[in-house]
């Protein structure tokens, strides 16, 4: 009875410090992203040239199947602690096909972000999207108008002034925050589907049971917080940017 209950107690330990480990985990990445947005914020307010272009749809179809993907993660949770093994798999495997569905409309978002001319670290005057479209410049918040490949300030009412001389080594700053954040996102959702690729291998081998399932529950907990950290940083992409 001794060994029952010290052995019980042990495991309870363990699955306490594994928990431990995942908030700090997580803790980390919001340290990260915070002090990333805290420099966009800075590096927009302080330049003297910023380009704001649209957002491209896929990217908000991305964002409805990571949110679909953390219901499925739940209810394999939720699963797996009645003691329903076999829903807990399917649960499991529908996170990570959501999860790859997730990364393919990421992928065809970057595309489409250089298909209309915003690339990372490029020079601003070699954008190749169509100004008032895919792209606007502003100098010090003030929305320049183009013609005829030239920059104007809109009081510049003349067009005696162009910009293009000054402008001429500023960058794509923007785009290279855009980059940064998503792809800095979906690195770690990478790890997410590593992640869920054990749990599924784990799962179809029967090791977790209603009484043992620290794994889904760790992996459930980083797929909800990588969620809400897309949705946190599509808003803010959307309303700072």
């Amino acid at each position: 009875m001794n060994g029952t209950t010290s052995s019980f107690g042990e495991q309870a330990r363990i699955s306490g410090a594994r928990r431990n480990i995942t908030y700090l985990l997580l803790f980390a990445i919001v340290m990260f992203f915070v002090a990333l947005s805290s420099a966009y914020v800075v590096s927009r307010s302080s330049a003297l040239y910023w380009v704001t272009f649209r957002i491209p749809r896929p990217f908000l179809i991305s964002t409805a199947i990571i949110v679909v993907s953390s219901v499925a993660a739940q209810l394999g949770l939720v699963a797996v602690r009645r003691g329903q093994a076999r829903a807990a798999t399917g649960w499991i495997l529908v996170t990570l096909l959501l999860g790859c569905g997730f990364t393919w409309f990421q992928r065809a978002g970057w595309l489409e972000l250089i298909g209309s001319g915003n690339y990372m670290a490029d020079k601003i005057l070699r954008n190749t999207g169509a100004y008032g479209v895919d792209y606007t410049v502003a100098r010090k918040g003030i929305t320049l108008l183009q013609e005829g490949g030239s920059f104007f300030l809109p009081d510049d009412l003349q067009q005696a002034k162009p910009l293009n001389a000054e402008m001429e080594d500023y960058r794509n700053t923007s785009a290279s925050y855009f980059y940064v954040l998503t792809v800095g996102h979906w690195l770690h959702l990478a790890g997410g589907l590593l992640v869920y690729i054990i749990l599924a291998l784990r799962s179809l081998m029967g090791r977790y049971s209603a009484e043992e399932h620290t794994g889904i529950w760790q992996g459930t907990m980083y797929w909800h917080f990588l969620g809400a950290l897309w949705v946190y940083l599509l808003l803010f992409l959307t309303v700072v940017h």
